[in-house]
């Protein structure tokens, strides 16, 4: 049986489209994989990693929630990239291209 493969689309950008395993925590691979989305903490309080994503998904954590919160993006489509698990397809925007 072979694994889903989710594809990580970066719009707007040159960045290559990744390929990555269903499952997978992006933060896992992005840094490895040379990507635009940046990292500070890797563990979803600094917020250097904010991206809109557009895409199936799972909904934040209670964590990922309240810094969300306290950033002032919890009613949008903002996510912390070192938080996502790749449950199917998704593109990602950085949050400072849109403001």
């Amino acid at each position: 049986m072979s694994e889903k493969t989710c594809v990580v689309r970066f719009p707007g950008t040159n960045y290559p489209p990744l390929e990555l395993k269903a499952g997978d925590k992006l933060s896992e691979h992005l840094t490895a994989q040379n990507s635009p989305v940046l990292f500070g903490c890797r563990t979803g309080i600094c917020g250097t990693c904010l991206v809109l994503v557009e895409g199936d998904i799972p909904p934040p954590g209670e964590d990922e929630r309240e810094i969300l919160y306290v950033m002032e993006m919890e009613n949008t489509p903002a996510r912390l990239a070192c938080m996502v698990e790749l449950t199917g397809d998704i593109n990602l925007v950085f949050v400072e291209e849109q403001m």
